[in-house]
């Protein structure tokens, strides 16, 4: 299998060098996506303009539209997969290889592994603000509801997306409720959803810009029309093609 590392970035000068670096020493092939940084981020990518992709804009789209151009990149280079990971420091590119090990063992490029950063815990993880917690919980529920499928974690931005079968990229949103989107759209399509436990590093300083109330509402109402699409084209799907 060939596969590359994907990685959105927006104003994320203090850790995205560093990101970059060890997603080289695990990986040769990686793509950045600047969406529109107005801070440092963009001179510290340029330092690595002979080493990765960069794909750069003036104004910042969401981290769904960076995906998306992610994504695209990596699929008409031609790789197979892509993993997926954040610039703020909170996922280890150390831990790509268990992600490809995963897909590797499922015997099939029609699969999407998911890093569980909660693993078999029920507890909160450590450093993880309350408001992230309560909506991936939220997630989990309506994910579930739309595909029959469980999952512990539907929020992790950590993931080894199946190129040859991603739904068509022109997403509904293109903020961060994307990513579940592309979960959802993925399990319809009868891609196998694995999930890999990984580790998550939530530091005081670490920048984020995910937005619990006004991102919470778009994913409440991304789920009202999935779930309604479930109804009329998800579940129907799948079940023809189990027949």
């Amino acid at each position: 299998m060939s596969y590359c590392i994907v990685i959105p970035t927006y104003n994320n000068s203090r850790t995205v060098a560093d990101i970059v670096r060890r997603s080289l020493a695990v990986c040769p092939d990686v793509v950045v996506v600047n969406d529109g940084s107005t801070d440092d981020t963009l001179r510290q990518l340029e330092s690595f303009k002979e080493t990765i992709h960069l794909i750069t804009y003036g104004r910042n789209r969401g981290k769904g539209h960076a995906l998306k151009r992610g994504l695209s990149a990596a699929r008409r280079a031609g790789y197979d997969f892509a993993v997926t990971l954040d610039s703020d420091g909170q996922h280890r590119p150390e831990e790509v290889p268990s992600l490809v090990a995963a897909a590797l063992a499922a015997g099939t490029d029609k699969v999407l592994v998911v890093g569980n950063r909660f693993s078999a815990q029920s507890e909160p993880v450590q450093g993880m603000p309350s408001g992230n917690t309560f909506a991936n919980r939220f997630s989990n529920f309506w994910f579930r509801l739309q595909t029959g499928v469980r999952l512990t974690d539907t929020q992790s931005g950590y993931r080894l997306y199946p190129l040859h079968h991603l739904p068509c990229l022109g997403l509904l949103t293109a903020r961060y409720e994307s990513e579940l989107e592309l979960l959802v759209f993925s399990a319809w399509r009868g891609v196998r959803l694995l999930s890999v436990p990984v580790s998550v590093i939530y530091p005081d300083d670490r920048v984020s810009h995910f937005r619990p109330f006004g991102d919470f509402f778009r994913i409440s109402v991304l789920n009202t029309l999935l779930c309604l699409g479930a109804l009329f084209y998800g579940y129907p799907r799948m079940l023809l093609s189990k027949h």
